[in-house]
C-alpha cells in the first residue's frame, strides 16, 4: 500500500479520533485531509476498502462499549485454549518468545539487530530483526523516521544496529501482505517477566475485538496493577502483531498510543471493517 495514500489521510483520521462523538459529516472529514469530498471517499475507499463515514461507525462510543463486553468471554476463551505458547495466534500466523533474564539484563550486549524503514498500510514502519526473528516493529510519521529508531534503540542501548532493509523488506511483506501457508512469523519479545506476562495477553485478543486495560490486569493475575499494565502496553516493542492498540479505556475511549492516536483510530477501524468484510463473504 503506497505510503502516501496513508500520509493523505492521517489527517482525517486524526479529526475523526477526536470528533467521533459529534460524528462528523464527510465534508468535515474531507476537509481535515484538504480534498474534496469526492476525491477523499474514493482515496479513503482505496485504503480500507469501506466509506470513510461506515469507518466513522467502527470508532464510535457505543460500538466499542459492546465490543468491550462481547471481548469478556473471548479471552478466557483464548485463555482457556492456551493461545498464549508458540503457535498460531488467532489470524497473524506468529510465534513468540522471550529473551532470557539475562539477556534483558544485559540489556542487548552482544546482540546484533538489523533494521529498516518500510512502507505499510498504516504509514512509514521500523522493522528490526535479530536472528532469533523479529524483535520491533515501530510506526512514524513521514520524515520522524530517525526519531522512531532513536526511541527503539533506547529499548536495546547496548545492542550493535546495523541497518539492511533488505532483509527486513521480506518481513514487512510477510507482516502487510500475509500469504495462506506462510510459516509462522518469529517474534523476540524483550521485556522484564511482568512485559512479557502484559504482552502474552495482548497476543489473545482477536483482531477486531477489544480490551479494557482492567481486563488485561486481570488476565495476567493482576486485577489492582491497571496502571502498571498500562506502562507494560506502552513498552511494547512489536506494535500491530502484538495489539496494545486494541486495549482503550473502560468507558470505551480511546487512550494513549506510542506512535498517536490517530494511528490508533486506524488500526481498530481497519481490523474492525476487514472482519465485517469477512462475516459478511462468509453469510
Amino acid at each position: 500500500m503506497p505510503m502516501s495514500l496513508y500520509s493523505r489521510i492521517e489527517a482525517a483520521l486524526a479529526m475523526i479520533a477526536e470528533n467521533q462523538a459529534d460524528q462528523p459529516g464527510l465534508d468535515e472529514m474531507a476537509a481535515a485531509a484538504c480534498m474534496s469530498p469526492h476525491h477523499f471517499q474514493r482515496t479513503f475507499r482505496r485504503w480500507v476498502g469501506i466509506s470513510p463515514t461506515k469507518f466513522l461507525q467502527y470508532l464510535t462510543l457505543e460500538r466499542a462499549k459492546a465490543s468491550l463486553a462481547e471481548n469478556a468471554s473471548v479471552m478466557e476463551a483464548s485463555w482457556d485454549a492456551g493461545l498464549s505458547g508458540p503457535g498460531r495466534l488467532h489470524d497473524l500466523c506468529v510465534t513468540h518468545e522471550a529473551v532470557t533474564p539475562g539477556d534483558y539484563k544485559r540489556r542487548g550486549a552482544g546482540l546484533a539487530i538489523r533494521y529498516g524503514i518500510h512502507d505499510s498500510p498504516f504509514g512509514r514502519c521500523l522493522l528490526m530483526a535479530t536472528d532469533r526473528g523479529l524483535c520491533g516493529l515501530a510506526f512514524a510519521a513521514e520524515g520522524e523516521e530517525r526519531a522512531g529508531l532513536d526511541n527503539m534503540r533506547r529499548r536495546w542501548p547496548a545492542a550493535a544496529f546495523m541497518e539492511a532493509p533488505d532483509e527486513t523488506a521480506a518481513l514487512a511483506g510477510r507482516i502487510f501482505e500475509p500469504k495462506a501457508g506462510a510459516p509462522p512469523l518469529p517474534l523476540t519479545l524483550h521485556g522484564t517477566n511482568f512485559q512479557i506476562r502484559v504482552w502474552d495477553a495482548l497476543l489473545r485478543i482477536p483482531p477486531g475485538a477489544l480490551a479494557t486495560y482492567g481486563d488485561v490486569a486481570a488476565a495476567v493475575g493482576a486485577p489492582r496493577a491497571a496502571r502498571a499494565v498500562g506502562a507494560a502496553i506502552g513498552r511494547n516493542p512489536v506494535s500491530w502483531l502484538v495489539p496494545c492498540h486494541r486495549v482503550i479505556l473502560a468507558n470505551g475511549y480511546l487512550h494513549n498510543y506510542e506512535w498517536g492516536l490517530a494511528r490508533k483510530a486506524a488500526l481498530i477501524g481497519w481490523e474492525a471493517a476487514r472482519g465485517e468484510e469477512r462475516r459478511s463473504a462468509a453469510a
